[in-house]
């Protein structure tokens, strides 16, 4: 039989190949993080038909002669291009900007996706829109513990932020230098104990004739006194196990803006919100105004991603070209940054892969023309007896 024959029928195997490929890609054109995959073509093996000669003295050498058998796929190669980002708004959506790829489990296999497309479940897992469990690491008392196990990231929905007990106290402000001796102000702060139960704590300050004594309903007194409107003695004063930092006061005329700035006790507080931040965190706001970080999403990067098997549900899994996963926090290492209410688009050209579907079609073409070809010469041999 002609050897152009089946050129021509590797030719249309392979031409179908990349329209297949091409239609993949048209078709998840709008598909979540998808990435567009490219067909590379090789020649096959080459039939020889003459060897090669040496050069002698008297002759030249000759090339050899070889006549190709046709075509076939040497590889469909995945484009890990970035994507455009699509706004979405949705507290739980996440985005690489970068490498890198979310660690994601679903039974006993671990999968790796760009789709950041997450959400809670019943039970306050975070969970793939096919419901595989999102990993990451969850917090102690706020902190992430560095090299441990990734796990499921669960948001804790009766989670208590605890009390805390009030040790310090700041004033600011400014007394008036020409305030009349024996005027006072009075100013109270709620203070909190070890388990947050509050109190009122009133500090009086009067006006003396050295300047102003500040004296809490619990006894403690401090002198203060001001030189040019500025403190010069008396900056601070204990009530118990509260330290009240007085240092910014001042002592100019006229104004009287002294006020209790702040305290450092809380009382306990349950989980009100969350937001997802740029490293991952999933961070927790309670109603006692505390924010504390609740879990970390995990990221994976591989030395050759493109050695990634494809498995569905925007899904990879390892291979042994790709290397094993290197697991790690955004931003770090290499890691991709993370953009919360956003997801990423597919990185997939329609201009390019129109053009790529009319070159598929013409090759796909011109090697039927090939076999039809070749059908006449054949038609032509088997006429030749009559």
């Amino acid at each position: 039989m002609l050897r152009a024959l089946y050129s021509g029928i590797s030719g249309l195997r392979s031409h179908q190949t990349m329209l297949d490929v091409t239609g993949n890609n048209i078709a998840n054109v709008n598909t979540t993080a998808f990435k567009g995959s490219s067909v590379e073509f090789q020649d096959t093996l080459s039939q020889l038909v003459r060897n090669s000669t040496l050069p002698q003295d008297e002759t030249g050498g000759s090339n050899p002669a070889q006549v190709g058998l046709g075509v076939q796929v040497a590889s469909v190669s995945t484009n890990f291009a970035q994507g455009a980002s699509q706004s979405t708004g949705v507290p739980t959506h996440l985005m690489i900007a970068g490498d890198g790829f979310f660690v994601v489990s679903s039974g006993a296999e671990t999968a790796y996706t760009r789709n950041g497309a997450f959400k809670f479940d019943a039970q306050g897992r975070m969970v793939t829109s096919d419901g595989a469990f999102v990993q990451g690491w969850t917090a102690q008392n706020g902190a992430i513990t560095p090299g441990a196990a990734t796990g499921n990231i669960t948001l804790p929905v009766g989670a208590v932020s605890p009390a805390a007990a009030t040790t310090t106290a700041r004033v600011t402000g400014n007394l008036p230098s020409n305030a009349a001796v024996g005027s006072e102000l009075v100013r109270d702060v709620t203070v909190y104990d070890d388990e947050g139960t509050p109190d009122t704590l009133s500090l009086t300050f009067t006006r003396t004739a050295g300047g102003w004594t500040v004296a809490t309903d619990g006894g403690a007194t401090s002198n203060l006194t001001f030189a040019d409107g500025a403190l010069t003695g008396g900056g601070t004063l204990t009530a118990g196990p509260i330290t009240i930092d007085m240092t910014a006061l001042t002592g100019f005329a006229e104004l009287s803006t002294v006020t209790v700035s702040g305290q450092n006790g809380r009382p306990a507080g349950t989980l009100q919100s969350y937001a997802l931040s740029e490293d991952g965190s999933l961070v927790g706001t309670f109603s006692n105004g505390q924010t504390q970080v609740l879990a970390r999403v995990a990221l994976a990067t591989f030395i050759n991603p493109e050695g990634l098997e494809k498995t569905g549900s925007s899904q990879y899994r390892p291979t042994v070209n790709s290397g094993q996963p290197a697991i790690g926090e955004a931003g770090v290492d290499g890691m991709g940054s993370l953009i919360s209410g956003a997801l990423e688009m597919s990185n997939v050209d329609l201009s390019q892969e129109f053009t790529n579907l009319i070159v598929a079609q013409r090759g796909f073409q011109a090697n039927a023309r090939i076999i039809t070809t070749s059908d006449e010469v054949l038609q032509e041999l088997t006429n030749l007896k009559r």
